[in-house]
């Protein structure tokens, strides 16, 4: 079990670290009746991609930190908590299951990595998911929304999937620490 739990909290990690530094968040979407598309927008945390004909790639870093609305800076600020505390969990769960010590109560017995690492994997699922599930709820209400222009409307992102499957296995990992 804990092995298991182990891989899926790595897994959840590195997940969570392709989630951050992806930028396809937001993916342009296509309500019109317009069938030729020569590009595609996609928006991220860290910048700003355009791809023509899926030929070619141009992408910009956001300028300022100041400029960005303020749901993109709390959300920057949790995903970078994410990773550290992903890793930091990581790293605890590797010295639980080397030093969980044979006990007279049972076969093993539990070490405080091990909870300590429970705790982090269950925390670290939890704060992956509040950017990424706000993120698509923003989204998905935008894309309803008669009042924005076609040409705004987005579509749930490949970072959105991966963040949510990231936060599944790293609350699998943590449950199973805990």
């Amino acid at each position: 079990l804990q092995i298991t739990a182990l891989i899926f909290g790595g897994a959840g990690m590195m997940g969570t670290l392709a989630a951050t530094a992806m930028p396809q968040w937001r993916v342009s979407a296509y309500v019109d009746g317009n069938i030729v598309v020569f590009e595609t927008i996609w928006e991220g945390l860290w910048m700003d991609c355009i791809s023509q004909l899926g030929i070619r790639l141009q992408c910009k870093l956001y300028d300022s930190v100041l400029a960005l609305p303020p749901p993109l800076e709390a959300f920057r600020a949790l995903m970078c908590l994410a990773v550290v505390l992903a890793v930091l969990a990581f790293l605890l769960a590797i010295v639980g299951i080397k030093y969980t010590q044979r006990s007279k109560q049972g076969p093993q017995a539990v070490s405080v990595f091990i909870l300590a690492a429970g705790i982090a994997f269950v925390l670290t699922g939890t704060l992956v998911l509040i950017p990424v599930s706000w993120t698509g709820g923003s989204i998905i209400r935008d894309f309803y929304d008669a009042r924005v222009p076609a040409p705004l409307k987005r579509e749930l992102g490949v970072a959105l999937y991966v963040g949510w499957g990231s936060s599944a296995l790293l609350l699998a990992a943590g449950a199973m620490y805990c």
